[in-house]
């Protein structure tokens, strides 16, 4: 297999993607007895098949097209699993074949049901070829009633499990209800060995694909399908190509993400498509204190040329980023449909810095609520406190997003076109917002945020001015355009005693800004217009 081309961003030069390399050798799962159709399992058939390659040194395991019943698969080192088109891998739906294992999940050790898709210190991975692996996630989700209509909830709370007190939401099982109070009563009494958990396995969802500490993988030409969580999970892997793969879970699945790239480096995701419950191309490094001890970013990833039909976040930064996440180069992507377009989101106490992000040539359509949002500030969770102007110290529990530059986006319809809850102590500092045109309900409304250009942007809005700066400095305006709110009403206003230096440089901007208002300890004089 031929490495990838080297891509230069804005700031630093990708750095080659290293492919794996696998021997030509190759077996089929039915030389080990496998049978197609769904009823039997194949678990130890796939097992032999996944042996004798490796014992050969490594190779292909050939799966045919038919339908194929298994428990959950642990690769090794130079093995490419193919799945020929019109094979579907259905893994087991029975908790009991899932062995509990030390893993990682939402940005913390954690001890999980071993993945169906499942790797640990591997080197020379694959997964190629048409066919489909399919989670089973059925059998573990919890759903929520709101997002179900009487109907579907009638009908899966007829199907069995249990729903809670509230009869806000179903599970599949007892135990699975009352894990999370269980999992947070043994981490209490120090236990830490996946014996201690069993109790507790059904609420231990495990994800589709997880790769933990693994080099030069390759996912190219499956579907991966109805994960019981997250669908694709690299955890501290390096040298990671993912292409021309569709991810798909149910809108309403729970942590149904698409692809969670965590704490990795050297990754490019090219020519996919994602349709999923949760945020859809998700870049991570670890949760608050674990994430910082731990202390490995994720960087140099490129992602190009993937189609997201819905999800939580189209493209993602966070919210578990304390280990950093930097020289990340997003380009020729298309949004329909998402909650949030452009997703950078993170809380007081993750620490880490969010560093060098270049972003270009984005489409969007339908995005449910900020076509681009930078929400830095969760308003009264995770420690973040109770008011969006209070300052707390500086330390190392403080998250920095910096230097991060978007070019040449459109947006037909979003509720804002682009918003920033930022840090009164630590503002977002040092993005460049060119080339960027949107149709929303609302325009651009930032708080603290610093060293901000928007250039070419024209926004159609109906409500409010263009522009709403609160506690922001150091922002320049450059060729702003578009219609809002009432025809002669205000286009831009400025409120909070620290908003300064706020600046039109364009005469065509200086007019089309010809009201500007100051409030809440604002000074008009901070806005010059030339």
């Amino acid at each position: 297999m031929k490495p990838q081309e080297t891509i230069t961003g804005l700031y630093w030069t990708m750095p080659e993607v290293l492919l794996p390399e696998i021997p030509r050798h190759s077996v089929s799962i039915t030389d080990f007895g496998a049978v197609e159709g769904g009823l039997a399992d194949n678990t130890e058939a796939f097992r032999q098949a996944i042996e004798a390659v490796a014992g050969a040194g490594g190779g292909r395991v050939v799966i045919p097209a038919g339908i194929w019943l298994t428990g959950p698969l642990k690769l090794t080192s130079r093995l490419e699993l193919h799945a020929q088109a019109g094979a579907v891998v259905r893994f087991s739906k029975r908790f009991e074949d899932y062995p509990l294992i030390a893993s990682q999940f939402e940005g913390k050790p954690s001890i999980r049901c071993q993945s169906p898709l499942d790797a640990e210190g591997a080197e020379h991975l694959a997964i190629t070829g048409k066919g489909v692996f399919d989670g089973g996630g059925e059998a573990w989700r919890p759903v929520k009633r709101w997002k179900m209509t009487e109907k579907q909830w009638e009908r899966l709370r007829s199907s069995g499990g249990i729903v809670d007190e509230a009869e806000g939401m179903w599970w599949p099982t007892a135990a699975a209800m009352e894990g999370a109070g269980r999992v947070e009563r043994l981490l209490g009494e120090g236990k830490r060995e996946a014996a201690d958990f069993l109790p507790c396995r059904d609420y231990l969802r495990p994800n589709l694909l997880s790769f933990r500490r693994c080099s030069r993988i390759l996912l190219d030409g499956p579907t991966f399908q109805n994960s019981a969580a997250w669908n694709l999970h690299p955890w501290a892997s390096e040298h990671i190509t993912i292409r021309n793969v569709t991810v798909r879970n149910p809108w309403f699945g729970q942590n149904g993400d698409g692809l969670d790239l965590d704490s990795c480096r050297y990754a490019v995701v090219e020519g996919c498509s994602f349709d999923v419950g949760d945020d859809a191309i998700c870049i991570k490094s670890g949760k608050d204190e674990a994430g910082r001890a731990l202390g490995i970013p994720s960087e140099y990833i490129s992602v190009k040329n993937c189609t997201v039909y819905h999800g939580h976040g189209g493209f993602v930064i966070g919210s578990e980023m304390s280990g950093g996440v930097r020289r990340v180069h997003v380009t020729d992507c298309t949004f329909m449909g998402t909650d949030i377009g452009l997703r950078f989101k993170s809380a007081r106490g993750r620490g880490g810095v969010v560093e060098d992000i270049v972003i270009e040539r984005i489409r969007m359509t339908d995005i449910a609520g900020e076509a681009i949002s930078f929400h830095l500030f969760y308003e009264g969770v995770e420690g973040s406190g109770t008011a969006r102007d209070e300052r707390y110290p500086v330390t190392v529990e403080t998250p920095v997003f910096r230097g991060i530059s978007i070019e040449d986006v459109a947006c037909d319809g979003a509720e804002k076109a682009f918003l920033v809850n930022g840090l009164a102590e630590m503002p977002l500092e040092g993005v460049t917002v060119r080339g960027f045109t949107a149709a929303a309900r609302q325009g651009v409304i930032c708080h603290h945020v610093k060293r901000l250009t928007l250039e070419d942007v024209r926004l159609y809005t109906v409500e409010g001015p263009l522009v709403k700066l609160h506690q922001s400095r150091d922002v320049e305006l450059i060729r702003l355009g578009g219609e809002g709110g009432e025809p002669g009403g205000t286009m831009l206003s400025v409120s909070g005693d620290l908003s300064a230096r706020i600046e039109s440089r364009d005469p065509q901007t200086a007019s089309s800004l010809r009201n500007v208002t100051a409030t809440a300890g604002a000074d008009v004089k901070a806005v010059q217009l030339s």
